[in-house]
Formats: C-alpha cells, structure tokens, sequence
C-alpha cells in the first residue's frame, strides 16, 4: 500500500479527489463566496457548492482538514504566547498561563486545584477510616450492632462529603 493510500484511509481530507481538497481549503479560509468557490474548482453550477456542504463526507473532512491548519499552522506560534505571557506584567495573566501549560503538560487536570486535591486525599484516608472501623466493629459487635454502627458512619460519611465540596466521586 502507497503512503498516500494508507493516509487516506486513516485521514478523511487526504481521501477526497483535488477538487474537493481545494474545495475544502477554500471553505475553511471562509473568503469566498460559494459563486467564487464553484469558479475555483471549476464548477458551472453554485449549487454544487450547496450540496457538497451537506454531503457526510464534509464534515470530516472539513474538521481533519482544519485539525492539520492548527496543528501546523498555529499551534508554534500559540505555545511561544504562552511562554511569552509567564512574563506578563498581570500576575492573574502569569498564574492562568501556568496553569494552562501544566495542564497541557498533564500534570493538572481541568478540575482540579491543590486545595481540592488535598480535601479528596483527605476524603479518601477518612473513608478507609470508616470501612475498617466498621469492620472491626461488626466483627465485635455481631448482627446486633450493625444498625447503630450503620447510623454512626452515616453521619461520618456526610461529614467527610462536606469538607469536600458535596463531590462524592467514590
């Protein structure tokens, strides 16, 4: 199998003829008009235009063929911005561009901040708390006691969701 011919199969544009490349291209740039667009690839009929943005294979296209603009294009000149503005005179500016290259790096999630980290730690280490006195205590207790065990941690279990925001991700 050619280079190009497996890249067809793997990227929506590379599969379309030229003309619907070109046509892709010129629809993404957003200048034109869709009379210009036809003239462009050589089509008598505006119409065409129409019905190839409403073809399935638009779509796809359209976004795989946009995907490679920004990854080639702009994605450079995006990340030295960034690094640009971790000198930014507005240090509210500095701690967003941080934060946006931590969580481009991985090492931060959308979600998350280092005081809610800490409280869901602290959730956790609580839970396991709970789960292992409720053991040792059903174990000592027997069938009689696990109502009132039951009810104890109940209340412990909502006071480990409060400290936490309400989030109950277990």
């Amino acid at each position: 199998m050619k280079k190009t011919q497996k890249n067809a199969t793997i990227d929506p544009f590379l599969s379309l003829s030229k003309d619907k490349q070109t046509f892709i291209r010129l629809v993404f740039e957003g200048e034109l008009t869709n009379k210009e667009i036809a003239v462009r690839i050589n089509k008598k009929r505006v119409s065409t235009v129409s019905d190839w943005k409403k073809k399935k294979w638009f779509e796809p296209a359209f976004n795989a063929y946009a995907n490679r603009v920004i990854k080639n294009q702009y994605k450079n000149k995006s990340l030295k911005t960034l690094v640009d503005l971790l000198d930014a005179k507005s240090e509210m500016v500095r701690l967003q561009t941080a934060i946006t290259i931590l969580k481009m790096s991985g090492m931060m999630s959308d979600n998350s901040t280092p005081e809610l980290d800490k409280a869901k730690v602290r959730k956790a280490n609580a839970e396991a708390d709970i789960a292992e006195y409720k053991a040792k205590a059903l174990s000592e207790a027997g069938a009689s006691g696990v109502e009132l065990v039951n009810k104890y941690l109940d209340k412990l279990d909502a006071t480990a969701n409060e400290e936490v925001g309400g989030n109950n991700e277990s």
